[in-house]
């Protein structure tokens, strides 16, 4: 199983993209667990992660979350996926790492 975490701000606007990944993920049958925190709460989720992904606005986090998190493929959401809440396209880009 593939574990995948979204850190924004708060969670929120990540939590509405993780109802949508979760949606493809059923539809193309994936053994995934998708989950959204906020980037202060993440230290609850790292051990439950293998893919964490950052949304576009808090991106100057990266640095900072590679360094505490080296064993985690980490990358930044791209902004229009984001934006348009494309699960499918978040869903691979986060499988793809």
């Amino acid at each position: 199983m593939l574990h995948i975490t979204l850190v924004c701000m708060g969670g929120f606007s990540t939590g509405m993209l993780v109802k949508r990944m979760r949606e493809d993920a059923v539809k193309q049958a994936l053994d995934v667990e998708i989950n959204a925190t906020s980037e202060s709460n993440f230290k609850n989720f790292a051990d439950k992660t293998d893919v964490l992904l950052i949304g576009p606005q808090v991106s100057f986090i990266e640095g900072t979350m590679k360094s505490r998190y080296p064993n985690l493929k980490i990358a930044v959401i791209n902004a229009v996926d984001y934006g348009s809440m494309n699960g499918g396209k978040v869903l691979e880009f986060a499988r793809n790492l």
